[in-house]
């Protein structure tokens, strides 16, 4: 008898760095992501409209590797992620993943962020700069799921490639890639400080 595991979901994790300058960047980095939380006025605007608890540039400010050198180092290391990733993932390009997007996200304590896709894109991820004690995991789900019916219930040790749904702890520094069909959410921020990442997506 032969039991096959087919079509798996691919989630990329990695330090952003390596060495003294993985710590420098990051600082360097939440820096940059709590002065612009300070100066953009419009992202703070569609934040407080929109419902987002703390401060978001998504819909404000396209250009973040232009306006800050620190933006501009992250870009260039995430370009090696991505393209890693992309090789994982057997994807037959004519050239590397192109960063498509990349937004602050400074969530306060009790704020949460549901369930959603990143449309018009292949690869999307998240950096994690601060990540207080109580700070919300990345909650990801199986795409399967709106298909399964009348699939029982899991046995309390079922290994985590089986659950519906998965939680990834972040940690500062590391960056964490999905394909950007796969829906996640990040669940309330259960810390008494902000935590602080950048999401992005390439194409």
């Amino acid at each position: 008898m032969t039991t096959r595991a087919l079509f798996p979901t691919l989630i990329y994790e990695s330090p952003l760095a390596d060495g003294p300058r993985a710590d420098v960047l990051c600082d360097e980095l939440e820096a940059a992501c709590l002065d612009l939380a300070e100066q953009d006025g419009a992202g703070l605007e569609w934040s407080e409209t929109h419902g987002y608890a703390g401060y978001t540039s998504y819909a404000s400010l396209d250009d973040l590797p232009l306006r800050h050198p620190a933006f501009g180092d992250l870009k260039r290391r995430l370009d090696h992620h991505a393209a890693a990733f992309a090789r994982d993932l057997d994807f037959d390009l004519d050239r590397k993943p192109r960063l498509d997007s990349l937004w602050v996200n400074i969530l306060e304590p009790g704020g949460a962020h549901s369930g959603h896709i990143h449309p018009h894109s292949i690869i999307s991820g998240t950096v994690y700069l601060a990540v207080p004690d109580g700070a919300a995991a990345l909650k990801i789900e199986d795409p399967r799921l709106a298909s399964m019916m009348a699939r029982p219930t899991l046995l309390p040790g079922a290994s985590e490639d089986r659950r519906p749904f998965v939680y990834l702890t972040p940690t500062p520094g590391k960056v964490i890639m999905w394909e950007s069909w796969l829906r996640h959410e990040v669940p309330v921020n259960r810390a008494d400080d902000v935590r602080i990442s950048v999401s992005f997506n390439y194409r």
